[in-house]
């Protein structure tokens, strides 16, 4: 009796090993890659994500950039899910904080990147394009009606520092127009650029579109301050890519900071091609893509195709 208790014993301990063993076979690491020391197979990272790739509002001009980058790299079974970049950004910290594999669509300035490790992937067949830059844009006629305000539109650039504070601020919970104030109050000199030998005016009213991403809620805000500071009644409407374009066409809106170019808005750009002034660039080096956290084993969109 006492062998036969032995020999169950020592079966249960074999079943144990065995049990634990194909646990550990099934557990794969944070880069949806299983451990290959195991001897096991490998999960790939689309696997793991469940082929998906978590996008922001549908009118975005990132997001038509990544269906094409689906077509062109091939990834015939990914797909791209809609939302607004405040939806994307809560996918990412969740999954961030979790330490699992997600790929967002992701552009800079944006102060998840002062938040989160995180990397661009490679994009090998460029169709991101390379770096961008941001332009401020004008209906016809904004010149001749609002000089002041189309100088002072005109002459607004700043670093992706300079932006960066003030995204940071807001994310950490200062009020939109709080942030912005914070920031124009200690860069005066800056603002003095902006504005030397403007003439203050008295109450005309501005216009101003912007889509709903962080980094075009920070210039809008801090370029609203300015213009009220010199005698505008200034009001911000928030829309999507289309109608701000649309907009700006028609003379609905008067000018926005919010022109990504060459390639994010270029199909809103050769539609209203000779309907728009360009007033210039705001700031340069800004990029997108698609982005993952660094602990993430991949590096190219192409090894999306695995």
């Amino acid at each position: 009796m006492n062998k036969t208790k032995k020999f169950l014993g020592l079966g249960a301990a074999a079943l144990l090993a065995i049990g634990l063993a194909a646990c550990a076979d099934k557990d794969d690491d944070s880069t949806g890659k299983k451990d290959e020391a195991s001897g096991g197979s490998t999960t790939s990272v689309g696997e793991a994500v469940d082929y998906k790739i978590t996008g922001i509002d549908p009118g975005a001009g990132i997001m038509e950039a990544t269906d094409k980058a689906i077509e062109e790299y091939g990834l015939d079974k990914w797909t791209v899910t809609t939302g607004s970049g405040a939806a994307m950004t809560a996918a990412l910290k969740k999954a961030y904080d979790k330490e699992e594999p997600i790929i967002v669509t992701g552009w800079t300035p944006h102060w998840k990147f002062a938040k989160f490790d995180l990397k661009y992937l490679d994009d090998p067949k460029g169709v991101y394009g390379g770096e961008e830059q941001i332009h401020t844009i004008a209906r016809k006629g904004l010149k001749e009606d609002l000089p002041e305000a189309y100088e002072i539109l005109s002459n607004f650039h700043w670093t992706e520092d300079d932006m960066g504070s003030v995204m940071v601020a807001i994310q950490d919970g200062t009020k939109e127009a709080d942030a912005a104030r914070d920031w124009v109050d200690a860069n005066a000199d800056k603002i003095s650029e902006w504005t030397e030998g403007v003439d203050s005016v008295d109450g005309d009213k501005i216009n101003l579109a912007y889509v709903a991403w962080d980094s075009e809620i920070a210039s809008h805000n801090v370029i609203k301050l300015v213009l009220e500071d010199m005698g505008y009644n200034v009001t911000l409407t928030q829309v999507e890519a289309g109608p701000l374009w649309t907009a700006i066409a028609d003379g609905s809106a008067d000018a926005t900071l919010a022109a990504w170019l060459p390639v994010t808005h270029k199909t809103y750009a050769d539609k209203f091609e000779g309907k728009f002034d360009d007033l210039g660039i705001s700031m340069e080096g800004v990029k997108i893509g698609l982005v993952v956290p660094a602990y993430m084993d991949i590096n190219s969109i192409e090894d999306l195709k695995e």
